[in-house]
């Protein structure tokens, strides 16, 4: 009988066959919010919102240190600003761990970047994709506060812009930000004017895509921002299916709008004209986008879309408006 020793030291040589590996599963809501929130009047939710309350719970223990090391990584990677050019510092915020947000920030950031010739002056804060987590910095309010205050100390305020683009669930008292089962916050357009005002950012483009989100108009306007919500003050707007590439607006207003070489106000009308359409398909309230553009915004906007790209970029993702068949 020949021996069996070389066949058994064959298969002790193979690599031993891997577990299969579980798709990965996004951060999902499905725990009762903290007490102290849940049982918080309307209006201790909006003093909340207006200071920007944050609230973290169960944490891995390395959390605080990793989420530290990437939001340091992503504020280095901002340029200063060049004197005598206007530039735009982009800030693209995802504040839902909801992959539809995480998704829309990303892109959202690349398709305002090469509008507004913000290469290297971009930072995107965002959760999961829905393919991996995330290895951008959360769409937090410290973290936003830690992004605008580090834009301000590179920009010229005299010369430069800001243009935000938040995305999340919305509610009367501004937008939510909800990681998981783990983080909760709301940030409102009181705490988000005195942010602004704080650091002396008043030439600003700021596009908030969320229920509600006209609440921010009133409260934001000025002679020099221009200001684009998703819905009226008193409207849902619509498509922030967990599972969509983009949200209703989102995708009529950055993945189409802006990715052609019009002015501002024409991508506003065009991407108003879209949304209702769609609305219209799904016989869904209006949500009623809202715009406001400061008397004085053409200084600043003017010399940015001279340098807009000549040409318009193909829209990506899945169309926002396929939710509307259902599953």
């Amino acid at each position: 009988m020949r021996s069996i020793l070389p066949l058994a030291f064959a298969l002790l040589a193979l690599p031993a066959a891997s577990a299969p590996q579980q798709p990965y599963s996004p951060p999902r809501h499905t725990a009762d919010p903290p007490p102290g929130l849940a049982r918080s009047t309307p209006q201790e939710v909006v003093q909340q919102a207006d200071g920007g309350t944050q609230i973290e719970r169960d944490r891995p223990a390395t959390h605080a240190l990793a989420e530290h090391r990437r939001l340091t990584r992503a504020l280095a990677t901002l340029a200063p600003q060049r004197k005598g050019v206007v530039d735009a510092y982009v800030l693209s915020v995802g504040l839902d761990s909801d992959p539809v947000f995480g998704r829309e920030a990303r892109e959202a950031a690349k398709v305002l970047a090469l509008r507004y010739d913000a290469a290297g002056r971009t930072i995107t804060l965002a959760g999961s994709d829905g393919k991996a987590p995330s290895p951008l910095p959360m769409g937090s309010p410290a973290a936003i506060e830690a992004a605008l205050a580090r834009i301000a100390e590179l920009m010229d305020e005299k010369e430069d812009v800001l243009i935000l683009y938040a995305t999340s669930h919305g509610a009367p008292f501004g937008v939510v930000y909800n990681d998981g089962n783990e983080g909760y916050g709301a940030i409102s357009p009181r705490r988000l004017a005195t942010l602004l005002d704080a650091h002396g950012i008043h030439r600003r483009l700021l596009i908030v895509s969320a229920c509600y989100s006209g609440v921010f108009v009133p409260i934001l306007s000025g002679p020099q921002t221009a200001i684009v919500s998703a819905a009226a003050s008193d409207r849902s707007s619509f498509g922030c299916l967990a599972e969509n590439d983009w949200t209703f607006f989102g995708d009529a207003f950055v993945n189409h709008a802006l990715r052609k070489p019009q002015p501002l106000g024409a991508a506003v009308t065009e991407a108003v004209a879209q949304i209702a359409g769609w609305e219209r398909k799904g016989n869904l309230k209006p949500s009623l986008p809202q715009q406001s553009m400061g008397v004085d915004v053409q200084t600043w906007l003017a010399p940015l879309e001279a340098r807009m790209p000549r040409g318009a970029t193909q829209p990506v993702g899945r169309p926002s408006v396929d939710s509307l068949r259902g599953p």
